[in-house]
This record gives structure tokens, C-alpha cells and sequence, in this order.
């Protein structure tokens, strides 16, 4: 692992996206609950949550962190047929929290296809980026 300890505490904050793309079909039965595994936009941000707080056992060079603060928002948008997650990760420590928002991005869009496979394999999960980044010494970074 990277000694991070010369580096100051900052305040971290880091924001990633990521979608699954699934029918029309797949997503009205998402929306109305109409699931056998249950609610699958509850399921999956519950994942993310969890997924952000277990990076360091996952990605091995990673350093354990005390989160102070993740959400996962899941947006469905029924005209591309698509639900797209957003994790936003914060902390204060001497290292960033990038890899725990795409994690949780990740993560989460795992779970939806898990919870709905049974209905539609041809699922697509994609477009997984880091959207920006504050805090520490390399600064702002806003995916353009």
C-alpha cells in the first residue's frame, strides 16, 4: 500500500455513475415492485451503502476509511430503459474515496441485475466513471 502518512486529513468527497440497461418490460416490472427477489431499487442502494464500506477487502492496495457519509441514488429512466446509479462517497482522511463511489456504483448495478436476471438476461451494465473529486493534494476533478 501507498504510505499516505505525511499526507494532511482533508475533507474527500468523490461522485460516481454507472447504468443498467435493460427492456422496457424488465423496468416496468422494476418500478412496480413486480419482482421475486423484492424491491430492487431498495436492495440495490442497500448494497452500494455497504459495498463503499467494504472497498479495502475487495480492491487490494485500498486503505480501510472511516466514511462519514455515502448515497446512492438509483433514477429510472423508462425512455432509454435504463436505471442510472450515482454514489457519492465523503470523508476526512489522508486518502481518497474515488474507488469506494464506483464500487458502490458498481455494486449496485450488480444487484439489479442479480435481482432481475431471471426475467431478462440481456441486461447491460456500463458507462461505470468517476463524475468528479475533491479534496487532497492532486485537487478538483470534474469528468467534462
Amino acid at each position: 500500500m501507498v504510505d499516505v502518512g505525511a499526507k494532511p486529513v482533508t475533507l474527500r468527497e468523490a461522485v460516481a455513475r454507472g447504468e443498467v440497461r435493460m427492456k422496457p418490460a424488465t423496468l416496468r416490472a422494476v418500478l412496480s415492485g413486480n419482482t421475486k427477489k423484492g424491491d430492487v431499487i431498495a436492495v440495490a442502494r442497500l448494497a452500494g451503502y455497504l459495498a463503499a464500506k467494504r472497498t479495502h477487502e475487495l480492491i487490494p492496495l485500498c486503505h480501510p476509511l472511516s466514511i462519514q457519509a455515502i448515497d446512492v441514488e438509483l433514477k429510472p429512466d423508462r425512455g432509454r430503459s435504463v436505471i442510472e446509479v450515482e454514489s457519492r462517497v465523503r470523508v476526512e482522511a489522508k486518502t481518497g474515496v474515488e474507488m469506494e463511489a464506483l464500487t458502490a456504483t458498481a455494486v449496485a448495478c450488480l444487484t439489479i441485475y442479480d435481482m432481475v436476471k431471471a426475467v431478462d438476461r440481456g441486461m447491460t451494465i456500463g458507462r461505470i466513471r468517476l463524475m468528479r473529486k475533491s479534496g487532497g493534494k492532486s485537487g478538483d476533478y470534474v469528468r467534462r
